[in-house]
């Protein structure tokens, strides 16, 4: 049976940190920054209050994050239409460009995670860790907690 699932997800945990802390280094804010552009890749701009709870950020914290990933022209904000004194972010075309080298960067470090396991194995368990993961996200979130190994 082996040492259990909290001895393996640690492990696992811990070398995924390692490569996904190298893989977002270069964008503004790191893991936390990462978090933002692939928020605002999935859909309708929010308000800056509305993107600081969907990923769980003090919005002090998302403030100061945005004005870094926009300062390297990665997000532009405009009031939001239907609340002018809201602020919306959208994801600028480089913040895209961006994302998607990262993205690629995590993909192969995930790939030398899962060497060991083929195709179908992988895909299979990414979809049972999606699942695990809804699961622990509706068990407890709290704002804040987003730390480099959230990617």
């Amino acid at each position: 049976m082996g040492a259990g699932l909290g001895w393996a997800i640690r492990l696992v945990s811990a070398a995924f940190r390692r490569v996904a802390t190298q893989s977002v280094a270069d964008l503004p804010g790191g893991a936390r920054g990462y978090l933002v552009l692939v928020a605002l890749a999935g859909g309708e701009p929010p308000t800056q209050l509305a993107l600081a709870k969907q990923v769980s950020l003090d919005r002090t914290v998302m403030t100061y994050l945005l004005d870094d990933l926009e300062a390297h022209g990665l997000v532009t904000r405009r009031p939001a239409p239907r609340d002018r004194r809201a602020r919306q972010v959208l994801l600028a075309d480089t913040g895209r460009t961006r994302l998607d080298g990262v993205r690629r960067s995590l993909a192969a470090a995930e790939d030398r995670l899962l060497t060991d396991l083929d195709a179908p194995e992988a895909a299979q368990l990414r979809t049972l860790l999606s699942r695990v993961a809804r699961t622990a996200q509706r068990e407890a979130v709290t704002p804040g907690e987003v730390d480099e190994a959230d990617c």
